[in-house]
């Protein structure tokens, strides 16, 4: 298998890099400067067209939307034990958190890192407001779940859910309110950080905080 992953630090793409080395696939990490603009480059948007992180390329295929690869990857290497089984229960429950991630938390986040772009810089601080309220629910949502039937989304295993959750907890560090304050999200989030492959996640994109 031959892996390309195009991403940057601290973005969505955290996500798939992590599980690359979680999953122990051997890949070429190409880092792009999204403050210099590279993720708009020609030579990208031929990968990506839509000009963000990450873009896997895997075995010629190239593959975006984080949270689908980190699917795509965990169903691949089935003898890990990230992803249920098709068909079954759990996999039900699985699919709900991968998609709670990405149809909610990541536009949210989105919104709160670009207000912006929703309504334009006269009602940014509106736009703030708003969506740090829906964030918050969120966690709340998903700290009630965890607190019911933890310790991990979906009980006593670990699966790719947590690994895009865990990134997207980390998220949150510099808000209000961050993810921390919550007892089942912090314990969660200290089991996933004490996985050998998010030391060495943080050492290749160089991040030191959230430890």
């Amino acid at each position: 298998m031959q892996a390309i992953l195009y991403g940057a630090p601290s973005t969505a793409a955290s996500i798939v890099h992590w599980l690359l080395l979680e999953l122990g696939i051997a890949h070429e990490l190409r880092l792009l400067d999204l403050e210099q603009g590279q993720q708009r480059s020609p030579e990208y948007l031929a990968i990506n067209p839509q000009g963000r992180v990450p873009a896997l390329v895997l075995d010629g295929q190239v593959l975006t939307e984080s949270v689908g690869i980190a699917m795509h990857l965990a169903d691949l290497h089935p003898q890990v034990g990230l992803a249920p089984a098709p068909g079954t229960p759990e996999r039900g429950d699985y699919c709900r958190w991968m998609l709670f991630c990405a149809g909610t938390l990541i536009p949210a986040y989105r919104r709160w890192f670009h207000p912006e772009e929703p309504a334009g810089e006269a009602h940014v601080a509106a736009v703030k407001e708003r969506v740090r309220a829906e964030i918050e629910a969120a966690w709340e949502l998903v700290a009630g779940h965890l607190a019911a039937r933890g310790p991990y989304l979906l009980g006593g295993r670990r699966s790719a859910a947590d690994f895009v959750l865990t990134v997207l907890m980390r998220w949150s560090r510099n808000m209000p309110r961050p993810t921390d304050t919550w007892p089942p999200l912090h314990a969660l989030a200290q089991r996933m950080k004490a996985l050998p492959s998010f030391r060495e996640l943080y050492a290749r994109e160089g991040l030191d905080d959230w430890t």
